[in-house]
């Protein structure tokens, strides 16, 4: 599984790319950008708004370090990182919005099989594409056995009552990596800031995660595009309304090393402790949050188009798959998502 704030940082080069279009303005239009949790954020705000760019920014960019202080991995001091360096294994205290992210992951999880697995860190660290940065090589096997020793989400406990929530872990040296909901978790927190400002009209990204309402400065309604797996920036694949919905694209074809002619992604599959061999190359997932879009779009990544499309169908999901094949690519998708394509 992908670390997303190691995925963040990398997100330009190794996902699918989701952007506005119709950025040209016929009415008032704020566009406000930054850097956050390794990757760039990007708000647009249509029509005239009672607050102004500058105080917009100075709250965006105050909830997204709050996001960073509870949940990177890249922050020595932040909740997270305090929590996996403890050998503790009775509850520590977290945030709300810490704990929303890890119960959303633990459902996403029981329901992939444990494809998407937020205890993954170990094995993400050990094949060099997490915060320690260990040089690129392949791991051996008695690493890559021990790493596995280090993870499973049924090692792990959300505690919540009325006086607030704990996590708790029953292994020592246990790793959590929250980063491959991160984006999605920073979205839908300026998606909960445009409504405490009373903004109608907007949309909103942290790296590959989107979330949009109402029309752009055009009056339109708010279009992404899902970028072609290949390296050529603006290579649309597809075009999407979101009508008010998030939306997620994972993908394994940017972020990767070579050895001796074999490429190795940096999607790991927690069940054999390696990155994903199959020919499933792009994950975009519609749903009512950017969080759970976030979630799902790795998990549908590690477990390959067949049991990714199969799972989806079985849940409802809205899903976008595209695969190599031996002429180039091929896409497929749920009927759910067909609702949402711009044809």
């Amino acid at each position: 599984m992908a670390s997303l704030f190691a995925k963040g940082a990398l997100l330009s080069a190794l996902c699918a790319l989701l952007a506005a279009c119709d950025d040209a303005s016929s009415r008032p239009q704020i566009d406000i950008d930054g850097k956050t949790m390794g990757t760039f954020y990007s708000v647009k705000v249509s029509g005239d708004v009672a607050i102004g760019k500058q105080e917009l920014q100075r709250q965006i960019d105050a909830v997204l370090e709050r996001a960073n202080d509870d949940i990177s991995t890249y922050r020595a001091d932040s909740v997270l990182s305090q929590f996996n360096r403890s050998a503790s294994l009775e509850p520590q205290p977290i945030p709300r919005g810490m704990a929303d992210i890890v119960l959303m992951a633990q459902r996403i999880g029981r329901d992939t099989g444990g494809a998407m697995d937020i205890t993954v860190g170990p094995l993400v660290n050990l094949w060099g594409f997490g915060p320690d940065k260990h040089p690129v090589k392949v791991p051996e096997q008695a690493q890559i056995d021990a790493a596995k020793q280090r993870i499973g989400l049924q090692h792990l406990k959300l505690i919540s009552d009325n006086r607030g929530e704990w996590l708790q872990k029953d292994l020592p040296d246990m790793y959590v990596d929250l980063s491959t909901l991160g984006e999605g978790y920073g979205a839908d927190e300026l998606v909960r800031l445009m409504n405490r400002n009373g903004i109608t009209n907007y949309l909103v990204s942290v790296g590959g995660a989107v979330s949009s309402r109402g029309v752009n400065g055009q009056g339109k309604p708010w279009r992404v595009a899902i970028q072609k797996p290949t390296d050529r920036e603006n290579a649309v694949q597809a075009l999407v309304d979101l009508h008010g919905y998030g939306i997620s694209t994972a993908g394994s074809y940017r972020n990767y090393f070579e050895q001796n002619g074999q490429r190795y992604s940096h999607v790991i599959d927690p069940t054999t402790g390696r990155p994903i061999n199959h020919r499933l190359v792009s994950a975009t997932v519609i749903a009512p949050t950017a969080l759970e879009a976030d979630g799902w779009d790795t998990g549908l990544m590690v477990l390959g188009t067949e049991k990714a499309l199969k799972l989806a169908e079985e849940k409802g999901l809205a899903v976008y798959l595209i695969s190599k094949t031996d002429d180039g690519f091929s896409a497929v998708m749920t009927p759910q998502f067909k609702a949402f394509l711009v044809q």
